[in-house]
């Protein structure tokens, strides 16, 4: 398989953004859902992954820019949703609420392992 380097190079520093705000989360004040979320690196990230898509279409790659997207588009979904059934149950369901943040903070975290490992071994995503 066909390993366009400075694609692959891109790539490992789109993963290591996400990684980067994921650590943000874990280490820092913020928790690791914020941190992925709204952290200046996994916004880099994903504004990359848009610029950068057009020249990994039709490659192995796509499949990692596609992972990459859906992982910090589903999380922001997952979150809101989280948010509004907070809202919406008068801040009732904040205790509820507690355990889909950290299941999404477990999921970040393994999408963004996962791919990483995958590009590392020249492997596409699927899912």
């Amino acid at each position: 398989m066909e390993r366009p380097a400075p694609l692959v190079n891109w790539t490992h520093a789109i993963y290591g953004l996400h990684a980067f705000s994921l650590l943000t989360g874990i280490f820092g004040a913020a928790t690791v859902v914020g941190a992925f979320l709204t952290g200046w690196p996994s916004i880099i990230a994903v504004i990359l992954n848009y610029a950068k898509r057009g020249e990994v279409r039709g490659t192995w790659l796509e499949s990692h820019f596609r992972w990459q997207i859906r992982t910090f588009w589903f999380g922001l979904l997952w979150i809101t949703l989280c948010v509004l059934f907070v809202v919406g149950t008068f801040g009732l369901g904040i205790l509820v609420a507690w355990a889909p943040i950290v299941i999404v903070s477990v999921w970040f975290i393994y999408r963004i392992v996962r791919g990483w490992i995958a590009l590392g071994d020249g492997r596409p995503m699927y899912a």
